[in-house]
């Protein structure tokens, strides 16, 4: 029962369920960048180097076997760097995006620290007592 109990408090903690959140929108996060890598930034990419698919990108290492009829016996051995090269294109514009969000938030927990911090009310209360024997 031990087991069951420690696994229920861990699993009810923020931090797991923060963790979650954080997977699950990185997740969507990811997917959204995919896109615009793959839909909007990668064609003029192409387009600009004279049309290159980069997932199309290749090296034959071994030529398909193909029988007399023309079916193929064994698929071609290939090596895809264009594949590669558009992964690290994502991996590098989601780090970026990161960065951005992490460097917006962190901009804006500074500005919380310089405010200064509201006296407690007991600091008020002493200072109008103070303030009151003073006058008197």
């Amino acid at each position: 029962m031990g087991l069951i109990k420690e696994f229920r408090e861990f699993s009810v903690k923020g931090n797991a369920i923060d963790l979650a959140v954080g997977v699950i929108i990185g997740a969507a996060f990811g997917k959204i960048v995919s896109s615009i890598v793959n839909d909007i930034i990668m064609p003029p990419i192409g387009l600009l180097l004279g049309g290159v698919d980069f997932k199309a990108l290749k090296i034959i290492m071994k030529n398909p076997v193909v029988d007399s009829t023309g079916k193929v016996i064994s698929e071609a051995v290939t090596l895809n760097y264009g594949n590669f090269l558009q992964t690290t294109f994502d991996f590098m514009i989601i780090a970026f995006c990161i960065f951005m969000l992490v460097k917006a938030i962190n901009s804006l927990k500074k500005k919380e620290e310089e405010k200064p911090a509201a006296p407690k009310e007991e600091i008020v209360l002493l200072t109008e007592i103070r303030d009151s024997l003073k006058s008197k």
